[in-house]
């Protein structure tokens, strides 16, 4: 007769971990995470992987170790590529959350409306000669945020942009100081760009 296998008691969150985020909203999770934390995090440094953990925010996530996957030639987390406008959306995702925090907040979560993120989207990507077609990019961007774990819609609305979305606090995890102050640099200097007058074009001026 076989002998039963015994499962590691972290076993569940291990397995939630190395699908995605786990936030301490999933609360039998979480609080199973926070109980096996040093085991968790023995375990998963032997095959490679980093448990990264914020209590305070409340979410904790896997990546590899600097040489883990190197070594062992396996990728345990899944890698997703980001477009251009993916990658801006969700830095202003992160400047919104930065915003909240810095200002007088009430609540600990961020929760903004779809069409909130949209107006405050609108702001940073070029409208095309469509209007609907730019809104209609606007929302694929949301819904691809939501897709990556970065927004979690609380609630469903039968109006589209009246649908309530929290913004994760993991993004502050992928998106730090270093790529807002990058992302900064870059719009002030598209800005500086676009008020350059072009070479021969009359600026009003009178060199007198």
């Amino acid at each position: 007769m076989n002998t039963p296998i015994k499962l590691l008691p972290f076993t569940p969150v291990l397995i939630k971990l190395l699908k995605g985020p786990v936030e301490y909203q999933e609360k039998s999770a979480w609080e199973k995470l926070l109980q096996h934390k040093n085991e968790l995090q023995i375990f998963l440094l032997s095959v490679g992987l980093t448990l990264v953990l914020d209590e305070a925010d409340g979410y904790a996530f896997v990546k590899h170790t600097a040489s883990g996957e190197e070594e062992t030639g396996i990728s345990w987390v899944h890698r997703r590529t980001l477009s251009y406008e993916e990658s801006i959306m969700l830095v202003l995702l992160r400047e919104m959350m930065a915003e909240f925090e810095t200002g007088e907040a009430t609540s600990r979560e961020l929760i903004r409306k779809r069409r909130e993120i949209k107006e405050y989207a609108e702001l940073f990507f070029k409208e095309n000669a469509s209007r609907v077609k730019f809104l209609k990019e606007i929302d694929r961007l949301i819904d691809k945020a939501e897709e990556f774990g970065f927004l979690y819609q609380e609630e469903h609305h039968e109006v589209p942009d009246e649908q309530r979305f929290r913004i994760c606090k993991i993004i502050k995890a992928k998106i730090g100081p270093e790529e807002l102050d990058d992302f900064y640099r870059q719009l002030q200097q598209a800005k500086e760009q676009l008020q350059q007058p072009e070479e021969g074009t009359d600026t009003g001026f009178s060199n007198n």
